[in-house]
């Protein structure tokens, strides 16, 4: 029998889905139940890149170094992969995350990885204190090649407004639709998205944390969603 909160997941996640994100057409998953995905703080659960950089204790995931730029496309230099349960395909991922850095340091950021599907193939929204710099505060997919920003806020010298500027936790929210590719990416409980996008480069996989090359750490994690077939 599911909880009180899988319940509210589960009716987010229709809500969610039934509803216009980043201006695609969503509609409701078809198929059996929704699935909801509760990782522990453990190595169990979670699969990183360079498992010395990571701790977890306390309920938190935590990325306690940064991380250096792998050989290949460019892409974020460290991030765990979340191993328990399916890959799944429409999903709502919501956590509590935390950067780490200095807020003197501009650039500081976390990243929620989507859809993943190998090192150089998978989405990820990128939560930055700047928003003036390509890399910054987006969306972007890496497929194979250097990561692609795609969010529909980006004019070409700036994106949305900056995600995180303090050294406090914040509630985060990822909407995605597998058929119409629509994302939509919330903080701290606003009715309206900080970022949208849409793209159906991918149309499943798995989630993750990380940061392109700073420090930071989730705790909370819930994934409600479709299983991929």
């Amino acid at each position: 029998m599911m909880g009180r909160g899988v319940r509210a997941g589960v009716i987010a996640l229709a809500v969610a889905l039934a509803a216009p994100l980043a201006g695609a057409q969503a509609h409701v998953p078809e198929g059996p139940g929704l699935t909801v995905v509760k990782p522990r703080a453990s190595l169990a659960d979670w699969d990183p890149l360079t498992d010395e950089k990571w701790a977890f204790e306390d309920g938190q995931v935590i990325l306690t170094e940064p991380g250096t730029a792998p050989p290949g496309p460019r892409r974020p230099f460290e991030y765990a992969i979340v191993t328990q349960g399916p890959e799944l395909g429409s999903l709502t991922y919501r956590a509590e995350v935390r950067i780490d850095e200095a807020v003197e340091v501009t650039n500081r950021d976390v990243i929620l990885v989507w859809n993943y599907r190998s090192p150089t193939r998978f989405y990820y929204a990128h939560l930055s204190t700047d928003n003036t710099i390509y890399p910054h505060n987006g969306i972007f997919v890496v497929n194979d090649a250097d990561r692609l920003r795609i969010d529909d806020q980006w004019d070409g010298t700036v994106g949305a407004e900056p995600s995180i500027t303090d050294a406090e936790w914040h509630d985060v929210r990822l909407d995605y639709n597998a058929r119409t590719g629509a994302i939509a990416v919330y903080l701290d409980g606003s009715d309206e998205p900080r970022m949208t996008a849409t793209d159906t480069t991918f149309a499943g996989g798995r989630v993750g944390f990380g940061s392109f090359d700073n420090i930071g750490r989730i705790r909370d994690v819930t994934v409600t969603g479709v299983r991929h077939r």
